[in-house]
């Protein structure tokens, strides 16, 4: 059992120890900095989300009214029997409702119409939905680079600590074996945080 010990005594030596406490706060700031820069990223494309969201409502409510007033207006010029009046109607409808009765005067207030008349809300509303789930891709991402950050905190603390006790220590490479196990996993959880397409 000594001479395993004897053998892995390197692994708490002043160098390893000291290289640990340098590698492990790099990382540890590296990882960081990506998660403070991806939370930035989150909240940045949270608020273009909100903003066409905001958007693609009101023009939601516009196409309503649009139609509505389009509905009021056929109405007019169906039941009128006066042609100048009839005309007024007739000019004053939408360029979806006119295009509708061209095409189909039988079937005018068809699916085709009401897709042309929320053109812009539903277009709104894909874009506030590919911001929020670019959002949630950089949240993972954040929440992933924060686990990567805790893990080699607690390495380097390992690290710090063995470095304190006295060489012979067997907590000392104790605290250096579990060090060099949190930079192992450190790593490998890094290299699983996920990317986000751009």
């Amino acid at each position: 059992m000594n001479t395993v010990l004897q053998k892995l005594r390197f692994l708490a030596s002043e160098i390893t120890l000291g290289s640990l406490i340098a590698i492990l706060s790099v990382f540890t700031a590296v990882a960081s900095y990506q998660g403070s820069m991806a939370d930035s990223e989150q909240t940045a494309n949270n608020v273009l989300g909100q903003q066409r969201l905001t958007d693609a409502n009101a023009e939601y409510l516009t196409a309503n009214q649009l139609i509505v007033y389009d509905y009021q207006l056929y109405d007019g010029w169906y039941t009128n029997d006066n042609e100048e009046k009839a005309n007024y109607y007739l000019e004053n409808f939408s360029e979806e409702l006119q295009a509708r009765i061209a095409a189909n005067a039988q079937d005018i207030f068809d699916e085709v119409y009401y897709e042309a008349m929320y053109t812009e809300a539903n277009s709104l509303f894909a874009e506030a939905n590919a911001f929020f789930e670019k959002a949630e891709a950089w949240n993972k991402r954040g929440d992933a680079l924060q686990l990567v950050m805790l893990i080699t905190a607690v390495g380097l603390a390992f690290a710090a600590w063995a470095s304190l006790l006295k060489e012979e220590s067997n907590m000392r490479l104790l605290f250096a074996i579990l060090s060099i196990g949190m930079f192992i996993y450190g790593v490998l959880a890094y290299l699983s945080v996920p990317t986000v397409a751009a």
